[in-house]
């Protein structure tokens, strides 16, 4: 079974619709999302819809610290102003439906050996960022899984840490499968689905195959032109719009 692993959706249709796409080209059987399935973007109620039907075929979601101030909480001071506009504009177009699906998402879920997380283990409901290998180590400490994929950042990024207790940042390819270790443990960033925020404008997701444990980082092109339009439409922040087209 191979698994597609996407995180930090933001409600952008036409990154989703690629990835979506690109992930049946590659025969994945599965769908995990690691949360944020919205804010900053446009079409959050076909985002959610849409996850939420993967769910009911199986797929594994777990709670984003977006997902959660939509559906109930609001916006926390963690939130710049962009942010906050964007979550509140959200939250009224999501019908209670939509928002009990979103408040319903755990906060993690473990199996296989891996555990799927919005930002860290060892907190996640703190919504701390997995930046760094003394970010990653507490992670590690409380976890007992092989693997822990999350979301977050923005930016994809792989972790180990060894039998010793040492955590540190590897190197890792695009487009190839990285052969996880079985003498070590593992920590990936995802990257993002709807604003990465590495570079790259393109959609970022991640296919996991937990019987070899090799992951494969992949980039997607995708219309961003149509999702600036549309966020410029609804009066969202021009901040969050140029991020898409420079995607940082």
């Amino acid at each position: 079974m191979r698994i597609a692993v996407l995180a930090d959706i933001h409600s952008n249709r036409e990154a989703l619709e690629a990835v979506l796409s690109d992930a049946a080209a590659c025969g994945v059987d599965r769908f995990a999302i690691l949360g944020d399935v919205v804010g900053y973007g446009p079409d959050p109620v076909w985002c959610v819809d849409k996850v939420a039907g993967l769910v009911a075929a199986g797929a594994i979601c777990v709670k984003g610290n977006h997902d959660e101030a939509a559906a109930a909480a609001g916006p926390d001071a963690s939130f710049n102003a962009d942010a906050r506009t964007a979550i509140l504009w959200t939250a009224k177009q999501l019908s209670g439906e939509e928002k009990s699906f979103l408040a319903t998402r755990p906060l993690r879920h473990s199996e296989d050996e891996v555990l799927y997380v919005h930002a860290s283990a060892h907190s996640p409901a703190d919504w701390i960022y997995m930046t760094s290998p003394g970010k990653a180590m507490p992670s590690f400490r409380v976890s007992k899984e092989r693997l822990i994929l999350c979301g977050h950042v923005h930016r994809p990024a792989l972790m180990h840490c060894d039998r010793s207790g040492v955590v540190r940042d590897s190197a890792f390819p695009m487009a190839k499968p990285i052969p996880l270790a079985r003498s070590r443990r593992w920590l990936a960033v995802i990257g993002s689905v709807g604003q990465p925020r590495d570079g790259s404008p393109m959609a970022g997701y991640a296919i996991l195959d937990p019987a070899t444990l090799e992951l494969t980082f992949r980039r997607v092109p995708y219309n961003a032109a149509a999702t600036v339009q549309k966020m410029r439409a609804t009066g969202l922040p021009e901040t969050l719009a140029l991020r898409l087209v420079q995607g940082k």
